[in-house]
């Protein structure tokens, strides 16, 4: 089912399925910021990333020594929330444990996602809590995973678009090796104010970064005219770019907290990088922004 949110600027329409957007439609024009989930290239909007973010090995995690199955970036896009509250500016939806999730995941989890509209902007805020039913920590992961229509108006081309900062900016991104970091990195930027985008950028998969000095990112025009999208994801400690490959018309600004494990066995889950801690009635809160111009 789907539920829509909407002012005199635009109009976000938000998914049970996954608790996932699915439309970002600036209401003057009738542009639609977001990805349209063509299957040809890639079948998904805006996917929540959640209990980990990114690959296991042989999509196995051990947890106290035994092994479990988790698909890349987990579960939670693939299953049907539960709306909680609904406003006039916003839509809260939640995730609860399963007998499915759990023979995956064993522990205990409320998830919370809530989507508010104000102006051009959208927030996304999420809540994970352990509900301290069980008693245990809960350990986890979450991420964002939105696609963007690039290039936003006719008559552009892919190439013709670039990522702004705010200043110039040096990157490293973290090479990924059948989805798994191989441990080695390579130069992107060196203080620079642009990213230009071409498929040819993608070529070895998506673009992590793990070590950046800005919080506001801007998907536009080279030239700085026309329409974009701006994200704000402060006290992210990840960051993943990404396309599908040459033909692919979006391209997918992601902040995390968590990454991709690294090559070799399956580790315990606590171990791994990004992972986060809840103790029993603890909460975990953070959001990031969506603008539209």
């Amino acid at each position: 089912m789907n539920h829509s949110l909407a002012n005199d600027h635009c109009r976000a329409t938000v998914a049970t399925h996954g608790a996932e957007l699915t439309n970002l439609v600036d209401l003057a024009s009738g542009r639609e910021y977001l990805w349209q989930a063509d299957a040809a290239y890639w079948g998904r909007h805006a996917p929540l990333l959640f209990p980990i973010v990114g690959k296991l090995p042989d999509d196995t995690y051990l947890h106290q020594g035994r092994a479990y199955k988790l698909p890349q970036h987990g579960f939670a896009r693939d299953h049907e929330f539960q709306l909680m509250q609904e406003a006039a500016d916003s839509l809260t939806f939640q995730l609860l444990p399963s007998a499915e999730t759990l023979a995956s995941y064993p522990f205990e989890f409320d998830l919370r996602v809530t989507y508010t509209l104000r102006g051009r902007t959208l927030t996304v805020a999420w809540l994970v809590r352990n509900p301290a039913a069980s008693g245990q920590e809960l350990l986890f992961s979450i991420g964002a995973h939105p696609a963007f229509n690039c290039p936003l108006g006719p008559g552009e081309q892919f190439k013709d678009y670039a990522f702004h900062f705010d200043h110039p900016v040096t990157l490293r991104r973290q090479l990924l090796q059948g989805g798994l970091r191989n441990g080695e990195t390579a130069p992107v930027l060196d203080h620079q104010t642009q990213l230009p985008l071409s498929y040819e950028l993608f070529a070895e998969d998506a673009l992590v970064f793990s070590h950046f000095d800005f919080t506001r990112l801007t998907l536009g025009l080279a030239d700085g005219t026309g329409p974009f999208v701006r994200l704000r994801f402060d006290g992210f400690p990840y960051l993943g770019l990404w396309t599908k490959g040459p033909g692919a018309a979006f391209v997918c600004v992601e902040p995390w907290q968590g990454v991709a494990s690294p090559l070799g066995p399956p580790q315990e889950l606590r171990d791994k990088e990004g992972i986060l801690s809840l103790g029993p009635g603890q909460e975990f809160a953070t959001s990031y922004e969506i603008e539209i111009g």
